[in-house]
C-alpha cells in the first residue's frame, strides 16, 4: 500500500508533507497572531481557525466501453465533467471499480474490469484525491495486477485505501488534515464473490481487500475503533448491498449500525448500480448507495446518479448536499438548473425505505 500522506508523527502531530498536489491547492489559511496588551512578557497566541471541510464522494468508476475510448483519446479530459460536480470541495473520493495495469490474469468470475495505468492521470486531472479499491473488481487481475495498481496510483500522488499489500495496510485510514480538521477515511467491501474471498482478503501475511465479510469484520471494526480518538471525523466508503435493489439489505443495515457504534461519523457506499437513501443514524451521516458514476449505464435507473459533498467541522456533520447527474457515453454530467429539484426530490425519497431520519439526532 502506498505510504497515506496523513500519516500521524511522533507526539501525534499531523503530517502534511505528503499531502498531494490537488490536497495542497486547498491549504488551510495562516494562523493569526494576537499581541495582548498586557505588563507580562509578551506571549504569542495562534488563532486557530477550523473547518468547515467539504468532503465530496462519486459512485462507481471504470474504465471500460466509452470510457476506456475516452481515456484512450486523452487521459486529461477523460473526466472533464466530474469538474462541476466537485467544486468547492476539500477531499474527492470515489470507489475505483477495476484492476489498474497490465500484469496478471483474469479472474474466474463472470466480470473481470482492467484499465490502464493512465487511469490514475485521468482520475488527477479531474481532481480526484484518494479512492477505494475495495470491492468486487479490485483484484479481477489478482494479486500481481493489485502490486500495479498501487506502484500506479502512487505514482499519480492518488491516494488508496481498503487495499494493501497486506491487512495493516489495506485496513489502514487516510489521514488528513484540512483546515486543522482531522480526518480519516477508511475503504472497506462487504460484497466478494465466495469463491474468491479467501483469496482476495488481505491477511497479515499477503495483500488483498479489506474486508466487511465474516470474520474480517472484527477487523475493520477494531481499525474503526482505533482511528475515534486521532480524528475528528471517522469516514468509511464501503462497497455493499445488492445489485438492482433501492434499498439496504439487512446486512447493510446491521453493518451501518455497527460501524456507527464503533466510531464512524459519515458512511457512504456503492454496488447496486443505482440510488439508494440518505440520512442520518443518530448524528451520524448515511448514504447507502451512490449509484453508478463513471461507468457504463444504458438503463434509465442506473444512469441516474451525482456528487454527494458533506461538510464537516468538529465532529458534527453541518451540511450536505447533493448535486445530481445523468450518465451519458459513461461519464456523469451534471442535470441543468431547471431539472434539479426534481432530481433531488427524488433523491430524497429513497429514504422511505432506510433506516434513517432527515436530520441529525
Amino acid at each position: 500500500m502506498l505510504a497515506l500522506s496523513g500519516a500521524l508523527l511522533a507526539g501525534g502531530a499531523w503530517a502534511s508533507a505528503l499531502i498531494s498536489p490537488s490536497l495542497a491547492r486547498h491549504a488551510a489559511p495562516p494562523a493569526r497572531v494576537l499581541a495582548h496588551n498586557d505588563p507580562r512578557p509578551r506571549v504569542r497566541h495562534r488563532l486557530v481557525r477550523r473547518g468547515p471541510v467539504v468532503l465530496a464522494f462519486g459512485g462507481d468508476v471504470h474504465f471500460e466501453g466509452h470510457l476506456g475510448t475516452r481515456l484512450a483519446a486523452d487521459p486529461e479530459t477523460a473526466l472533464d465533467s466530474l469538474a462541476p460536480l466537485f467544486a468547492g470541495a476539500d477531499l474527492v473520493m470515489v470507489n475505483l471499480e477495476t484492476a489498474v495495469g497490465t500484469s496478471g490474469r483474469p479472474q474466474v468470475k463472470q466480470y473481470t474490469f482492467r484499465a490502464p495505468p493512465s487511469a490514475f492521470r485521468a482520475l488527477r486531472a479531474a481532481h480526484v484525491d484518494l479512492v477505494t479499491m475495495a470491492n468486487n473488481h479490485g483484484m479481477d487481475y489478482g494479486a500481481t495486477a493489485l502490486e500495479e495498481s498501487l506502484q500506479a496510483a502512487a505514482a499519480e500522488s492518488v491516494v488508496v485505501v481498503g487495499a494493501g499489500r497486506n491487512a495493516y495496510a489495506a485496513y489502514r485510514p487516510y489521514l488528513v488534515e484540512r483546515k486543522h480538521e482531522r480526518i480519516a477515511i477508511f475503504g472497506a467491501t462487504q460484497v466478494l464473490d465466495g469463491e474468491l474471498e479467501d483469496s482476495w482478503t488481505a491477511t497479515d501475511t499477503k495483500s488483498g481487500l479489506a474486508s466487511a465479510k465474516h470474520g474480517a469484520l472484527s477487523r475493520l471494526l477494531a481499525a474503526v475503533r482505533a482511528a475515534r480518538p486521532r480524528a475528528d471525523i471517522v469516514v468509511v466508503y464501503l462497497h455493499w448491498g445488492r445489485e438492482l435493489v433501492d434499498c439496504p439489505t439487512t446486512d447493510q443495515r446491521a453493518l451501518m449500525r455497527a460501524l456507527v457504534a464503533a466510531g464512524a461519523d459519515v458512511i457512504v457506499g456503492s454496488h447496486a448500480h443505482l440510488l439508494l437513501g440518505r440520512g442520518y443514524f443518530g448524528r451520524a451521516f448515511v448514504h447507502y448507495g451512490l449509484g453508478n458514476f463513471a461507468f457504463y449505464a444504458n438503463a434509465p435507473v442506473t444512469r441516474q446518479t451525482g456528487a454527494l459533498l458533506v461538510t464537516v467541522r468538529g465532529r458534527d456533520v453541518v451540511a450536505t448536499a447533493w448535486r445530481p447527474a445523468v450518465i451519458y457515453a459513461g461519464v456523469p454530467n451534471a442535470v441543468p438548473e431547471a431539472g434539479r429539484a426534481a432530481a433531488e426530490a427524488a433523491a430524497d425519497r429513497l429514504r422511505a425505505c432506510t433506516d434513517l431520519t432527515a436530520t441529525p439526532s
